[in-house]
């Protein structure tokens, strides 16, 4: 299990999403962490915590009211030393699914997967960059796809979801510039999570190779490995699961 030792002491964490399998996974982990102080879970449908450290509080990734708060609320205490925005669509039961050729392009699917996945993310880094740590080393971290890399795209496809979350690599690469410039200690990036045993890919999961679907608290782990080692070097980067590269 990774320390987060990297990290400023007792570590103020928020995870974003945190009603989602990772995100859920992520919350359970860090919680378990000696240098974790706090750690502020917002999602849309939270359970009921009984552990002193967790902080519940909603919020809705495409509304920006709701962002603008759990900001507030995540920094009535201090400054943030580490945000993980775990949220993300690929299918729905109201009509969202990847697309298997540019015939099943909707508008409407695709620009309601543009505001969740790219969108919402941009608003959470709109409110929750500032509120980070300065001085210290801090990282804002977005779940993101290695089916969004431009240069990895092979078999076309999933045009919608693709575009979204290349898109969100491009956000957090701008974003990643302008922090820099008052915050030199941080790392703005993006995480590939792997192939994670969750609603999101139960029903791609067919042709997954043995050894490479992950349960959501295997995933959790390998992603804050990853950002344990990460360093203001990184900024702008995708990382995947196992801190390569993703271009």
């Amino acid at each position: 299990m990774s320390r987060l030792d990297s990290f400023h002491a007792d570590a103020r964490v928020a995870v974003i999403g945190a009603s989602g399998g990772i995100g859920a996974a992520l919350v359970e982990q860090l919680v378990a962490l000696p240098a974790t102080g706090r750690v502020f879970a917002f999602g849309r449908r939270l359970d009921e915590q009984s552990d002193s450290h967790i902080h519940l509080a909603p919020i809705d990734i495409t509304r920006e009211r709701t962002v603008r708060e759990a900001a507030a609320v995540a920094t009535s205490e201090g400054p943030l030393d580490l945000v993980i925005v775990a949220t993300g669509i690929l299918h729905n039961d109201s009509g969202i699914f990847p697309e298997k050729s540019l015939r099943n392009i909707d508008a409407g699917v695709m620009a309601d997967v543009l505001r969740i996945n790219t969108i919402g993310p941009s608003l959470v880094a709109k409110h929750f960059l500032p509120c980070l740590r300065p001085g210290h080393k801090s990282v804002f971290a977005a779940l993101s796809a290695r089916v969004g890399s431009i240069a990895d795209n092979r078999l076309g496809g999933w045009t919608s979801y693709r575009a979204s979350k290349a898109a969100l690599n491009m956000v957090l690469k701008t974003l990643s510039i302008e922090h820099a410039r008052r915050f030199p200690d941080s790392a703005v990036i993006g995480l590939h999570p792997g192939t994670v045993d969750t609603r999101l890919s139960r029903p791609f999961q067919r042709n997954v190779a043995d050894g490479k679907l992950f349960s959501a608290s295997q995933s959790a782990g390998y992603l804050l490995d990853v950002i344990e080692r990460v360093t203001p070097n990184d900024t702008g980067s995708v990382l995947a699961w196992d801190g390569s590269r993703i271009v």
